[in-house]
């Protein structure tokens, strides 16, 4: 009897201990995919995953998941605070999504949604297929996502798209990034009352392709600030333009060129826009003013197309 109790004992404390380990190997900081990995392993650098879905289960709120080589590692919904980074070492993490969105980033379904930060890092998001994925990035509902150097194209809809519904706000910071040959480059609305800032610092935004579409699109409280991007071939439609303005959205645009697009600037929001040390060149029409909006420029940018200003005028500003 004795050796029968103890036998249970060990048992149950082996079963313990093995389930103890499961939990702690599901929710390390820092997990690792490969190209030749296996999602049944713990995905550890010596026990690699094969694609971001299968790591993000085993990786901690907060945490980080890396490519270890390069490989196209599948898209990804993600719905707690992490970082996906495709690493320059040895490869380019890839994420191929025909027919869907290449990353979702949506915490609603959570305690506490509109809370979780995502960044995205050195990664290549390819919509190509027989049908074209959807957005490259859907951020639908969290506090920030972070878009770090990547490359996003071939996509029938947008390129990121930020489009929340809450009162706190969400941020959207995009650097070091190429988004071409997609419907729409970068939307930013918010269905609430809070904002939806975007932040843009160093992209280079082209091959619009849809109709009517825009390189950078702020909407209902969509606040843009663009710096050093360069937006181009928006031609699609006669309201295709560079960056539209529009819903109570507003911009403030500093060393940026938007060229060879049928629209430059298209504000038709009743909003006061800013811009400095840019230019907006070779396009049909260069800036377009409906709906009451202004556009402050500091006297330091450049107008060349055979129409500069259309539908009103800028406001000329003192340098202090």
């Amino acid at each position: 009897m004795n050796k029968f109790r103890l036998t249970i004992k060990l048992l149950v404390t082996a079963t313990f201990l093995l389930a103890f380990a499961s939990l702690a190997q599901a929710q390390a900081t820092r997990t690792w995919v490969s190209g030749v990995g296996d999602d049944v392993n713990p995905c550890s650098r010596t026990a690699p995953c094969k694609t971001f879905a299968g790591a993000i289960s085993k990786t901690a709120a907060g945490g980080e998941i890396d490519a270890l080589d390069p490989g196209g590692f599948g898209a990804v919904t993600i719905t707690k605070s992490i970082t996906l980074d495709g690493t320059w070492g040895a490869g380019f993490g890839s994420i191929l999504s025909s027919g869907v969105n290449g990353v979702n980033v949506n915490d609603s379904a959570t305690g506490t949604p509109n809370t979780i930060i995502v960044t995205l890092r050195k990664l290549s998001i390819n919509g190509a297929g027989t049908t074209l994925g959807l957005n490259g990035v859907n951020f639908t509902s969290g506090k920030a996502v972070n878009v770090e150097s990547c490359q996003i194209f071939n996509f029938s809809q947008q390129g990121i798209n930020m489009s929340v519904n809450n009162t706190g706000g969400s941020l959207l910071h995009v650097s070091n990034t190429d988004i071409y040959n997609v419907n729409q480059g970068i939307r930013a609305t918010n269905a609430g009352t809070g904002f939806a800032i975007a932040v843009i610092n160093g992209a280079n935004i082209r091959q619009i392709t849809g109709s009517n579409a825009s390189g950078i699109r702020l909407e209902n409280n969509g606040f843009g600030d663009i710096r050093d991007a360069v937006i181009s071939f928006a031609l699609n439609g006669a309201s295709a333009a560079g960056i539209t303005i529009t819903g109570v959205g507003s911009a403030s645009i500093s060393n940026t060129q938007i060229s060879r697009c049928n629209i430059g600037l298209n504000i038709t929001a009743a909003s006061t826009n800013r811009i400095t040390g840019s230019q907006i060149i070779q396009n049909g029409i260069g800036v377009q003013f409906a709906g009451g909006g202004s556009l402050r420029s500091y006297g330091d940018n450049v107008y060349d197309q055979a129409t500069n200003f259309s539908g009103g005028a800028i406001s000329p500003q003192v340098q202090q």
